[in-house]
């Protein structure tokens, strides 16, 4: 038995190194609503759909007490909405600027190809959002095989494992052991273990390194090394089955993967 299929997340994942398409526009519309954030918190809930992402922003105790101080009441489904609407316009005004593929990827994905493993993709992303990605990332080298988003399962995103299930079905893949799943969100890392494949975080470029490519360059080696073994660390105490820095090392885990699955090692 060999891995089969690679299911990848976008954005921080395959395209647009650090996340910063969507995580700009939080910060912009709660600071619209007169309500201040910070990047940690509007990094905390990446890789859910997004109107799910506005939401767990607002239950967040410091953010619902800011709210209720600028409202004087609690927040509303009506306000979670709002909220929505103006994040999606504005998202989709930048959206196609943030579609460059990362360093690696366009290589691993042909090295994958090439021994016949089907590339799969789940997202936080609308239908609509995904129109625009898709299209720019395809034109710049980039294109799955497959492409599942939360408006395709009822809107049940991660950490739902539906959309890793219709990317199997479509891909034609019979066991959760012979799929990998590489997003850069703990969010990702619980869609993989709700999903029972092996889950995979990839570090640098991740939304929850959380930083530019500029940013990161800037960096001494002990600094990377530093900031690359605090994300690895967040990702494996989500329960990550492993953790590779970027796609440059995808090859070698999946070997890694196929002689745990030759031995007869199941999924821990």
């Amino acid at each position: 038995m060999k891995v089969k299929g690679v299911i990848f997340d976008w954005a921080g994942t395959t395209v647009d190194f650090g996340c910063f398409a969507p995580v700009n526009v939080f910060l912009t519309v709660f600071e619209d609503a007169g309500i201040e954030v910070t990047l940690e918190e509007a990094r905390k809930p990446m890789g859910m759909l997004k109107i799910d992402h506005i939401r767990t922003m607002l239950e967040m105790p410091r953010i619902r007490e800011a709210w209720n101080q600028k409202y004087g009441r609690d927040f509303t489904e009506q306000d979670v909405l709002a909220l929505y609407m103006q994040f999606e316009s504005k998202l989709m005004e930048s959206l196609a600027t943030y579609t460059d593929p990362i360093q690696h990827v366009q290589e691993a994905v042909h090295r994958l190809r090439e021994e016949g493993i089907r590339i799969g993709s789940t997202t936080g992303y609308t239908d609509s959002m995904m129109e625009v990605v898709t299209q720019h990332a395809a034109a710049k080298g980039y294109e799955p095989d497959f492409l599942v988003t939360p408006t395709q399962v009822g809107d049940k995103g991660r950490p739902y494992p539906y959309m890793i299930f219709k990317n199997m079905e479509a891909l034609g893949i019979e066991a959760t052991n012979q799929v990998v799943k590489i997003g850069d969100t703990t969010s990702d890392i619980k869609e993989a273990l709700n999903a029972g494949v092996w889950a995979v975080g990839v570090i640098v470029g991740s939304s929850e390194m959380g930083l530019s490519e500029e940013e990161f360059m800037a960096l001494s080696e002990e600094e990377q090394q530093i900031t690359i073994e605090k994300t690895a660390r967040i990702f494996k105490e989500t329960g990550a089955h492993y953790t590779i820095r970027t796609m440059e090392e995808l090859p070698a885990l999946l070997e890694k993967i196929n002689e745990r699955l030759e031995q007869g090692i199941e999924i821990a």
